[in-house]
């Protein structure tokens, strides 16, 4: 008897034993650590994050008084006005043209800030990245006055072109023209920042094998530079395209979507529609319609990089 107490005694204890060297090994694994040092941010995401989004797909099921459940009645009211899908074609044409103007203004200017020597470079690279650094909100307030009818510093400097006062606001194609412009000279410092970061970690003993061969500046930079920032360039694109989306501040600004909603964008017209018409739940359809439009652009360019990676 006294054996099989000693015996269970002892097979307690190297069970105890096993228990503690295997949460010593958890925790003695990068991955576990890694996830604890992560669970806060992981939890602040799921908070600020995940349950606004279910909590908008529930609010698009209700009518407009939130006291009856509707189902996707809300999405198919959307689907049969020709403002949503004026909203729908001008967030794909502001998105769409000011991404790739702010690839090619920060790609060019990268260039140019990369080849300054050292002292030079890093004053340029402060002031570039003053629009960026600026609040939008604040920013735009200067471009509105830019822009005024009345005491537009733009139309005087035209006039004396003899060129006549242009309705930068007032007119459906120069008011798309302004805040495509303004989104661009707010966001290309932040393409201008990552480029320049991709062009330095490019070694220069690539465009000396490229020279000794005999290949021209732009082949160069076709042959060298693009493939050694085209993860760099997909993934910036991509943040960018997320970002411009859902735009709200300069368009709110500027033009509060005018003339005639033909500058809404996804965000500006769910606050029109949800905040000021009182309509919560169609506000909450139309915001959620920005999801499988960048959902697909993500997989897409997230798969490029993927693949690439995986071939590297």
């Amino acid at each position: 008897m006294a054996d099989v107490v000693v015996e269970q005694g002892r097979l307690a204890r190297a069970a105890g034993a096993r228990k503690g060297s295997g949460l010593r090994n958890a925790l003695g694994r990068k991955s576990t650590v890694a996830f604890f040092l992560t669970l806060p941010l992981i939890l602040l995401i799921a908070l600020l994050v995940l349950y606004p989004a279910f909590y908008s797909l529930y609010l698009a099921t209700l009518n407009k008084a939130m006291t009856k459940f509707v189902g996707l009645s809300n999405f198919t009211f959307l689907f049969k006005r020709e403002t949503f899908w004026m909203v729908v074609k001008q967030s794909c044409i502001f998105a769409i043209t000011a991404v790739i103007f702010k690839a090619l203004i920060g790609f060019i200017v990268a260039h140019f800030v990369h080849n300054i020597p050292g002292k030079k470079q890093r004053k340029w690279r402060g002031m570039l990245l003053v629009p960026w650094v600026i609040p939008p909100a604040m920013s735009t307030l200067a471009w509105l006055w830019l822009f005024d009818p009345s005491y537009s510093a733009f139309n005087y400097t035209l006039s004396f072109f003899g060129v006549g006062p242009i309705p930068w606001l007032g007119d459906t194609f120069w008011a798309r023209f302004s805040v495509i412009l303004v989104n661009v000279w707010y966001g290309a410092p932040f393409f201008l920042i990552m480029y320049l970061a991709a062009l330095k970690s490019v070694p220069d003993q690539l465009y000396e094998a490229a020279a000794i061969d005999g290949a021209n500046w732009w082949q160069r930079i076709w042959y060298v530079t693009l493939p050694m920032m085209r993860n760099i360039i997909a993934i910036t694109t991509l943040f960018s395209l997320i970002v411009t989306f859902a735009n709200f501040d300069i368009v709110r600004i500027l033009t509060s979507g005018g003339p005639l909603d033909t500058t809404h964008l996804f965000a500006t017209w769910a606050f029109q529609v949800g905040i000021q018409s009182s309509d919560i739940p169609l506000g909450a359809c139309v915001s959620l319609f920005m999801v499988p439009i960048l959902a697909v652009a993500a997989v897409f360019i997230l798969r490029d990089v993927t693949k690439r990676g995986n071939e590297a």
